[in-house]
């Protein structure tokens, strides 16, 4: 089953790698969408993809990397697209 779903991570996620950590888990997944670095300090993802890979991404993405604390995670649910955009580091 296809899902997508929004992520908001706040606390100690800037600075830290946490966008390229979030990258290789994504593309270990099979994962579309994008990570970006936001004003206030914390980063925001989406992703899409099958309900298993999302499942393992959710778990990850509240681990960070060595280094992250991550304080807060908001998710949102989203309606799939079902398009394969890759996925993408920016800001």
């Amino acid at each position: 089953m296809l899902v997508a779903r929004h992520f908001r991570i706040s606390g100690r996620v800037q600075g830290v790698g946490f966008r390229y950590y979030v990258e290789r888990i994504a593309l270990r997944e099979g994962l579309s969408g994008y990570v970006r670095n936001l004003r206030d300090g914390s980063v925001e993802t989406m992703v899409e993809g099958d309900a298993e890979s999302v499942g393992r991404f959710d778990i990850a993405v509240r681990q960070g990397p060595p280094g992250a604390r991550v304080r807060d995670v908001e998710t949102t649910e989203l309606t799939p697209t079902g398009r394969t955009t890759g996925f993408m580091v920016t800001g």
